[in-house]
């Protein structure tokens, strides 16, 4: 019961420009905005062959001097950079703001353009933390989510301006409804979601840790009733958990170009290998509030994936690098992921994850079955059993 909100670079407004001088949130504002784009994408479509909405390539680009990958938002045409950064526990809580700014720089300089925050982060804190870094860099462009709670029209709206001031800015390129509310009709969430995007503070939405079948529910309601569908879905990936980024979501991709964001790639840390030998004093499962994770680590299960990450260490040797961007690379090759967001709270950590960019050219289809015979965890969707 929480609402989720990202803005890319593409779309940001510097704060230093004329901005001041019109309402950016007015409707004729945002209209006559919108008018200009469409004339523009209309103009640039006709210099080239005509290509059918279901049959359109959404290739992936690369950075000139970052390096950095950019993909479509699902088949939106929302371009974000395939890595993003989180602030989930490190922003307003285990790292100081200094540290924050130096972590947003390195991922702002290496090419991201997403990133990802939440109300509830430290109680607003990270909020305020990220807008602030923003305002002092004069970024003209980034990319933030933010959470808020319940998805009624009332706290989508209230949610999204209060977190909009936290972060001083004037709009966000993508709002996400976290967690389905089983208080409020589907079609108020979905008429609220057009709302603030008719309203210019978000220009597209979409969902987090819903079900396929609740995202169909979303899409058929938007249809029914003329309404924006969601274009991305926000879902747990990584080594150990599988199921729903590559048997739930392909098929949703393919049908109605809902694309996948994904977050936690090393698991809370646990395919670090930081946890092989017990729980450092600094780590995150050594936090109270972390106490299951804790659990997980010294459980059965937890001692059998420490042994299979030792077996993958073997592989990243192989490649060149470290198991962490092993994993991230693994994440990234997955056709109907946009963007990883990554979590880290110290600046070695977070140049070592953007290293999987350089990982990802190795993820041929050979490493990716070695690498799914050491795990055995592979889910089968219905393609398998066809084939």
């Amino acid at each position: 019961m929480q609402v989720s909100i990202a803005c890319t670079d593409q779309h940001l407004k510097s704060r230093n420009g004329d901005h001041s001088k019109q309402n950016a949130t007015s409707p004729n504002v945002v209209n006559a905005a919108r008018a200009k784009f469409r004339t523009v994408a209309i103009i640039a479509r006709s210099f080239g062959s005509f290509t059918p909405r279901h049959h359109i390539s959404l290739k992936e680009s690369t950075g000139k001097y970052t390096g950095m990958k950019y993909r479509n938002l699902g088949k939106s045409g929302l371009r974000v950079s395939c890595l993003g950064l989180g602030t989930w526990v490190t922003f307003g809580g285990q790292i100081s703001d200094e540290v924050a700014e130096q972590l947003m720089t390195i991922a702002y300089e290496s090419g991201i353009n997403l990133f990802d925050t939440a109300e509830v982060y430290a109680a607003g804190k990270a909020e305020v933390i990220l807008g602030n870094i923003i305002k002092k860099k004069c970024w003209r462009y980034v990319s933030v989510a933010e959470t808020e709670r319940g998805l009624s029209r009332k706290h989508i709206i209230e949610g999204l301006k209060g977190s909009l001031q936290r972060m001083q800015l004037e709009y966000v390129d993508v709002v996400f409804a976290n967690r389905p509310d089983n208080n409020t009709p589907m079609e108020e969430i979905v008429r609220a979601m057009t709302h603030v995007i008719n309203q210019g503070m978000a220009m597209y939405w979409g969902t987090s840790r819903w079900t396929a079948m609740e995202i169909m529910e979303a899409y058929s309601v938007a249809r029914q009733f003329n309404l924006i569908p969601p274009v991305c879905e926000q879902a747990e990936y990584h080594l150990f958990q599988r199921e729903k980024v590559e048997v739930q979501l392909p098929e949703l991709y393919h049908k109605i170009g809902v694309g996948a964001m994904t977050w936690s790639p090393l698991a809370c840390g646990i395919i670090t290998g930081k946890y092989e030998n017990g729980i450092p004093e600094s780590s995150r499962a050594s936090m109270k509030s972390y106490q299951w994770l804790k659990e997980k680590i010294v459980s059965e299960d937890g001692r059998k994936q420490q042994a299979k990450l030792k077996e993958l260490g073997h592989i990243a040797e192989k490649l060149g690098c470290t198991l962490p961007q092993l994993a991230v690379a693994w994440c990234l090759r997955n056709e109907g992921v946009s963007s990883v967001l990554l979590g880290t709270s110290n600046a070695e950590q977070l140049t070592e994850n953007l290293g999987a960019i350089q990982v990802l050219p190795k993820m041929t289809s050979h490493m990716v079955s070695e690498i799914d015979h050491i795990l055995g965890n592979r889910p089968y969707s219905r393609k398998d059993f066809r084939s």
